[in-house]
């Protein structure tokens, strides 16, 4: 609630630092602007679909390992229902003792791939913010707004498409 109500006075500074002013707010001599539509940009970032097939193949990987623990303990269940009272009692323990491994599997993996993906977006959200900053410096703009903290802006002021094609070429070289 409180990044909220920050991100609001930020907004309604800015926006009475341009309706303050006796001259437009997008006059030339106040300066040059763009959109970018960060949501657009992440998606269709090429990093991003890399990450999420690789993301894809671990998950399924673990499901993998997840399943094979899960046939051992209904092996181990099938098995305890053909013992006599006694040895059920201590195929009980073996039971017992493969729930908690599968339980401690689950946890690590939720662990394991949630700080994984938590570092490759922030990667990827610093590559996006690098090559928006480069841009900018390089065209000669003041501010660079993403879409989500404005209201409406006109189309002309959107470079999404020149963000994507420069972010994408520089992962390609990258990876060369």
């Amino acid at each position: 609630m409180a990044s909220l109500k920050k991100s609001w006075v930020i907004l309604s500074c800015v926006c009475l630092l341009f309706v303050g002013s006796s001259r437009p707010a997008f006059s030339a001599d106040r300066g040059k602007f763009a959109v970018v539509d960060i949501g657009k940009v992440f998606d269709e970032y090429e990093k991003t679909k890399k990450f999420d097939q690789e993301f894809q193949l671990q998950g399924r990987g673990k499901q993998e390992e997840r399943d094979a623990l899960v046939h051992d303990l209904r092996k181990l269940r099938d098995e305890q229902m053909l013992l006599s009272e006694e040895a059920r009692g201590e195929k009980q323990k073996a039971i017992e003792a493969k729930m908690k491994e599968l339980e401690n599997f689950d946890e690590d993996t939720r662990k394991a791939l949630a700080e994984k993906r938590n570092q490759v977006v922030k990667d990827i959200f610093q590559d996006i913010e690098n090559t928006v900053k480069q841009y900018g410096e390089r065209k000669g703009y003041d501010f660079i707004f993403s879409d989500r903290a404005t209201l409406y802006h006109n189309k002309g002021f959107n470079i999404t498409a020149d963000i994507l094609i420069e972010l994408n070429q520089k992962y390609r070289k990258e990876k060369k």
